[in-house]
C-alpha cells in the first residue's frame, strides 16, 4: 500500500517541491501557516490538515521545509506538534537548513516517540525546487533513507541525492560545508570582476576565459553572470544565506574549527542584509566589493 506523505512548510521552495509528490501520484497532506499556499496544493490534489500534530496523525512520512531552527523545533516538538500526532514507524524527513546540534537533538525526540528522523537539507534554490533537480544530502539511519528515497527523488535529481552517513544532523553538516565552499566562491568571483573592471578589462570576457580554465565552477557560471547584468532577482535570498552562515560559524566553533575565510564572508553578507539587500539573491555580495573598490553604489544592486 503507498505511503501517504505530509509536507509542513509551504513556501518558496516547498510549495515547487509538494507540487512534485502531487503530480508522481502521492496522496499528500499538507499544512503551512498561511492559508494561499494550502489552497494552491488543496487545488492540485492535496488534503489539508489543521496542525502539524494532524499531518503526523494521517501520514507515515512527514517532511518538513521551513526557514529556521526554531520553526522546526516549534513543528516538531511544540504544542500541536509532529511528536504529539506521530505514528508509530513514521519517519519526519527535515528538509530545511537548520543547525545540526539543534538536528540531533530533534532524532532522539522523535526516535522516543516510536519514529525515525532523517535530515535532508538542499541545495539547488527556487530554480532547483521548481525543476526537481535538487541535491539533496541526507543524514540517519540508513534503512529510512532507503525508504523515502523515491519520495525525495520526486523534488530531486537521483544522481544528486547522496547518504551523508548514518548519524543524526549528517545531512545538516554537509549543508554546511556547501554554504562554506559556495561563500568563498562569491567572494573571489566578486573580487576577480572588481579589479578586471577597476583596471579597465571587460569582466565578461575574464569570466568567458576563467571558465575555460582550471578556476571555472558554477558559481563563476551562474552567480558571475548575476554580478555582470546586475541582475539579483532572488534564487535564494541573502538573509536565508546569511542565517545559513551563522549556523555555519556556530557549527564551526562546536567543532573547534577555525573559518577565518568564512568570517570574511558573512561580514560582507552582513554588510549586505544591513543596508537593505536581505531580500536580494545572495550572489548581491559582489556589490558589496564592488562599492568598497569605488564601482557601485549601495543603491545600484537591482531586485
Amino acid at each position: 500500500m503507498a505511503e501517504t506523505v505530509g509536507f509542513i512548510g509551504l513556501g518558496v521552495m516547498g510549495r515547487p517541491m509538494a507540487k512534485h509528490l502531487v503530480a508522481k501520484g502521492h496522496a499528500l497532506v499538507v499544512h503551512n501557516r498561511s492559508q494561499p499556499p494550502v489552497d494552491d496544493l488543496a487545488a492540485a490534489g492535496a488534503a489539508r490538515a489543521s496542525s502539524p500534530a494532524d499531518v503526523a496523525n494521517r501520514s507515515d512520512v512527514i517532511i518538513t521545509m521551513l526557514p529556521d531552527t526554531a520553526d522546526v523545533e516549534r513543528v516538531i516538538a511544540g504544542p500541536d506538534g509532529i511528536v504529539t500526532g506521530l505514528k508509530p514507524g513514521a519517519i519526519v524527513v527535515d528538509m530545511s537548513s537548520i543547525s545540526p546540534v539543534a538536528t540531533r537533538r530533534l532524532a532522539s525526540l522523535v526516535a522516543s516517540k516510536g519514529g525515525t528522523m532523517l535530515d535532508a537539507p538542499v541545495s539547488g534554490g527556487e530554480i532547483g525546487a521548481i525543476n526537481a533537480s535538487l541535491s539533496i544530502m541526507v543524514g540517519g539511519d540508513a534503512g529510512a533513507f532507503a525508504r523515502v528515497r523515491p519520495i525525495l527523488a520526486c523534488m530531486g535529481q537521483a544522481d544528486r541525492i547522496v547518504h551523508i552517513g548514518p548519524q543524526p544532523g549528517s545531512g545538516q553538516i554537509c549543508k554546511v560545508c556547501n554554504q562554506i565552499a559556495i561563500g568563498g566562491a562569491l567572494a573571489g568571483v566578486s573580487e576577480a570582476f572588481a579589479i578586471a573592471r577597476k583596471a579597465g578589462v571587460d569582466a565578461a570576457l575574464v569570466r568567458q576565459a576563467l571558465l575555460g580554465g582550471f578556476a571555472s565552477s558554477r558559481v563563476l557560471e551562474v552567480h558571475g553572470e548575476r554580478m555582470l547584468k546586475g541582475n539579483y532577482t532572488p534564487g535564494f535570498r541573502t538573509r536565508l544565506y546569511q542565517k545559513d552562515l551563522r549556523i555555519a560559524n556556530e557549527t564551526a566553533d562546536a567543532n573547534a574549527v577555525a573559518i577565518p575565510a568564512t568570517a570574511l564572508v558573512t561580514q560582507l553578507v552582513n554588510a549586505l542584509v544591513a543596508s537593505g539587500g536581505g531580500d536580494l539573491d545572495y550572489s548581491a555580495i559582489g556589490t558589496v566589493v564592488f562599492e568598497m573598490a569605488g564601482l557601485e553604489k549601495p543603491e545600484s544592486p537591482k531586485a
